[in-house]
This record gives C-alpha cells, sequence and structure tokens, in this order.
C-alpha cells in the first residue's frame, strides 16, 4: 500500500494535501510542478511517499530551484511506479546518453545485413545498456531536512513510521494526520 502526501509550509506553519500521484504525475518535472503548485510564493514544499514496511522517499522543493530527493531503499522503489519518478538518472548517477536507441535495434536479434547467428549476449546487452543495477539501501541527499529539525543520522534511522516521524519533526504530524 502507497501512501503520498504534499507538505507545504505557509506563514501560519505546514499545510498538508494527500495527491494521487500516479493519476497527475509521470516525471520528477511534473512532481515538482504539482508541489509548486501547491506552495505559497516560493516557500518550501516537501511530498512524502511510503510503501507499506518497504521504502519511503523525501522530495524537497524550494520555489524555483531543482528538486531534491532522498529514497531509503533504492533497489525497493525501483520496483514501484512512485520509485520510478524518483530514481532519475541523476540521482542514480547514470548519464542518459547511455541508454540504448530502441528504435535502432532490430528485435529479431540481428542487424539489417548480418546473419541470425550472431551471439544472442551481445544484443542483450545492447538492449539492457550498462547493466548498473540499482544500489540497496539509501540514494539521493541525506540532507534534505536538516535546516527543519531531521539531521542525516536520524533520516537514515527512519524505518516503518518514518513520515509520521518526519511530520513529528516538523510539527506537522496533526496536518499530516489529517489526510491520512
Amino acid at each position: 500500500m502507497y501512501f503520498a502526501a504534499l507538505l507545504a509550509r505557509t506563514e501560519d506553519g505546514w499545510e498538508a494535501s494527500d495527491t494521487e500521484l500516479l493519476d497527475n504525475v509521470e516525471t520528477l518535472s511534473d512532481l515538482a510542478d504539482l508541489a509548486r503548485e501547491a506552495a505559497a510564493e516560493d516557500d518550501t514544499v516537501l511530498v512524502l511517499i511510503e510503501q507499506e514496511d518497504a521504502w519511503f522517499g523525501v522530495v524537497r522543493i524550494d520555489g524555483e530551484e531543482d528538486p531534491r530527493i532522498y529514497v531509503s531503499d533504492a533497489a525497493a522503489a525501483a520496483r514501484s511506479s512512485y520509485g520510478e519518478i524518483l530514481l532519475t538518472d541523476e540521482l542514480l548517477g547514470r548519464d542518459p546518453a547511455d541508454d540504448p536507441d530502441l528504435d535502432a535495434l532490430d528485435l529479431d536479434g540481428t542487424e539489417d545485413g548480418e546473419d541470425e547467428e550472431e551471439d544472442d549476449e551481445d544484443v542483450t546487452a545492447e538492449a539492457v545498456g550498462s547493466g548498473e543495477a540499482v544500489p540497496h539501501g539509501p540514494l539521493g541527499d541525506p540532507q534534505v531536512l536538516d535546516d527543519l529539525g531531521v539531521s542525516e543520522k536520524e533520516l537514515k534511522a527512519l524505518s516503518e513510521d518514518a513520515l509520521t516521524e518526519i511530520a513529528e519533526a516538523l510539527g506537522a504530524s496533526e496536518v499530516l494526520e489529517t489526510v491520512r
């Protein structure tokens, strides 16, 4: 089960709203735009996402700055549709130019003018691209919440009730519970 919420900082404290990310968002850019819409002026907005007992993620948007991302377990997040939004090539340290051009691949395993006897492993390696695995464990900016009262050490120690503990540290537990 997934839970996702936006926490927007205002003059009066934090305001929370739940969001159906899969209905509105396909990319990190879409997510950042959604968060900016929830912000009063250029205030901080946090997107909190969790998959029960598997992983959680925090995306921080401060005005027009690039989003800052922290994911508690990248490998677990990679297996979910929400995680795919957060695990950008940049976060994973991959060069998008390394992705194979699938249009250039001949899907029958041969290239024009070549025999079908070509080694299948070569074609598979081309199709897979770099083949780098998503790392197990935390990934991203562990200092994403430092100035808001959650240190890197505390963030990395969070597990089952991570979003509740983050909200408590921010003084936003009541507003988060209203959207749960």
